[in-house]
Order: C-alpha cells, then structure tokens, then sequence
C-alpha cells in the first residue's frame, strides 16, 4: 500500500510498504479521505513536534475510511462501516516510524469496547489511549464530515476541559480549523459573546459567517482589564498567554490548545489578577472526544454543521508540499486529501 512518509525534516514522498493484518480485536480500513491537521502534521513535516523526532515517519492522524476486514473478536465495526481516527502504529521492520501513520492507503482500527470487556486494553495487547476514539460514523455522515470529527471531536473536548459555559465572553486567538470550530461550537452552544483574533482579513470574515460577534486584527486588540472569562489560545503562543493575562477575570481561564514547541513556557502571572486558571491542552482528553461524537453528529445531521463550512482545498497525497504551502500561505482553512 502507499503510505505518505517524511524521510527526514523537511523532505516528504510516497512510499509503498505492506499492507497491515488485522489481528483478534481490529478492522482493517480502506480510507477513502485524509485531513490535514495545519499545526500537528506541519510541526512533524518540519521537525519540531515535541517528543516526535525519529524518522523517516509516517504522517497523519485524521481519516476516514471503510472496513474491508475485522479479527474474530471484533464486536464494534463490520464490513462496509465507515470509521474514523485509523492509522497505522507499527510499520514492522520497514525502518519508518509513526506519526500516527493515518495518511496510509489502508488502515487499522482497534476495538477498544471488546479490548475492555475482554480485560486486555493495555499496552501488553497492543492498547494505546486512541483506540477509546477510533469509532463507526453514524449512519448518513459523510466521508468529508467523518475526516473532520477527527478535529471537531478535540475542540469540544477542549470546550468541556476549560470549562466554557454560555454565560461567558470568551475571546479566540487563531483562526485556523480549530479556532473557528471553537466560534462554531460555542454559538452552537448559546455562548453569550464570542470575539476572535487573527492577523488574516479573510480568515476574520470567515470567523464571522461561523458566528463571532466580533473579529479583531492582533493591533486592535485594547480590552480592559478583566474583560473576559475564558480566553483560548487556538495557536499555542507563549506571546498569546501573556497577551491574555491582563484582559482575564478573577477565576477566569486561559486555555492554551495545541502543542508550544519550546520547552519551557515564561508565564508573566504579575500582570493578571492573583487567582486565574491556565489550562495547557495538548493532547486530547479521550474520555471528552469519546462523548463529543453525539452531539456533534446531531449537529450535522440538523444542518447546523456542514463539513463545506470548513473544507476550502483538496489535493492528492502526493502533492502534500502544495498543501502544506496553502496552509501557511493563509489560503487554506481545512484541506482533504486522498490517493
């Protein structure tokens, strides 16, 4: 099968390698679209994910695709059911490692349900905190909208982890996929005012057709004091944080998702109030994302929530480096891919 590989930092090509087996409790998953995650996947292209530095690696974690085989003790999926969040975690003796592996042809998911019923979801069966979200797609949801749960998913879940209630005034920084799903899904939730902040004219009238009450460039942004009760940090900016900290409430929250590059994190806590909340979410909560999956699909299937509101460039796998180049040119909001 091919799957997309990064050879070293900076030099990305298709490679052809084995197509995985599916053991006992997994489906093997012909994938049939890939999303490009803009911050995750181009800080693996360019080498400065933490944690994440062997290569050549296999790229991606956001797909879709259809079951073409399931292991004997599988429950969860069957042939023709459409999933999300495959990838490949173990390339054999091919030399290439893992960066989640989902820009493959082919595909596996883990069923976590049978893998816990069984006693056997650790790390000693092939267990990873994944499987729990690796999931069948409602009947009637696209591939298109499939791809993009894989996102979707994360931001609700971050919504419930910095705790953001309709009540609030919250401010946005970054109008990429996941700042904009975060003006999405809390006007979606009655939040009372929701304003973002991007450098991006276009992006910002976007976040408008999404929903924001407001949009500002970076220089105009002049809020009093303690103007707000969660300030998210859709970027992941060491610059952003300490930009929030004078305009947050006493007990208010400031939640950073996605990953900061740099080791170390200066917090200047002395131009806040004394007490305030600073939430780092880089990783998902899997137990939130799990939960995401209903009400997000209700949304869909109301028509409050089309995957056309964010798909704005599709490309072949093979031409990663053109996508890679909408993403940070500013062209691009979400982009799907496929072989």
């Amino acid at each position: 099968m091919k799957v997309m590989v990064i050879p070293r930092p900076g030099m990305m090509e298709v490679q052809e390698v084995p197509t995985p087996k599916p053991g006992p409790y997994q489906a093997l998953v012909k994938t049939e679209v890939m999303a490009l995650c803009n911050s995750t996947d181009r800080k693996l292209v360019e080498g400065h994910f933490p944690g994440m530095e062997k290569y050549p690696m296999a790229l991606g974690h956001e797909d879709a695709g259809i079951v073409v085989e399931i292991g004997e003790k599988v429950t969860q999926f069957k042939p023709g059911d459409r999933v999300i969040g495959g990838m490949v975690s173990d390339f054999g003796d091919t030399g290439i490692s893992s960066g989640w592996g989902g820009f493959s042809e082919y595909v596996i998911v883990h069923d976590h349900d049978a893998m816990v019923r069984d006693g056997v979801a650790d790390a000693e069966h092939g267990w990873f905190d994944s499987c729990e979200i690796q999931r069948a797609v409602p009947e009637g949801i696209s591939a298109d909208a499939g791809a993009l749960l894989c996102t979707w998913r994360e931001v609700y879940g971050g919504i419930g982890d910095f705790s953001i209630q309709p009540k609030d005034k919250i401010l946005i920084y970054g109008a990429g996929p996941v700042g904009m799903s975060f003006v999405k899904f809390t006007k979606l939730m009655g939040v009372k005012w929701v304003g973002l902040v991007d450098p991006l004219p276009n992006k910002r009238a976007r976040a408008l057709e999404m929903g924001a009450d407001a949009v500002f460039a970076p220089e105009e942004v002049n809020f009093p004091a303690s103007t707000f009760d969660v300030i998210v940090d859709a970027v992941g900016s060491e610059k952003i944080v300490n930009a929030a900290i004078p305009m947050i409430k006493l007990g208010g929250t400031i939640g950073v998702y996605g990953v900061i590059s740099q080791p170390v994190l200066t917090v200047e806590k002395g131009k806040g109030p004394y007490n305030f909340n600073l939430i780092i979410h880089q990783w998902p909560t899997r137990w939130r994302e799990r939960l995401a999956m209903e009400p997000i699909c209700q949304w869909i299937k109301e028509g409050k929530l089309s995957a056309d509101e964010f798909v704005t460039h599709r490309f072949n796998i093979a031409d990663l480096d053109k996508a890679l180049a909408a993403v940070k040119a500013g062209e691009a909001l979400k982009v799907l891919m496929t072989f």
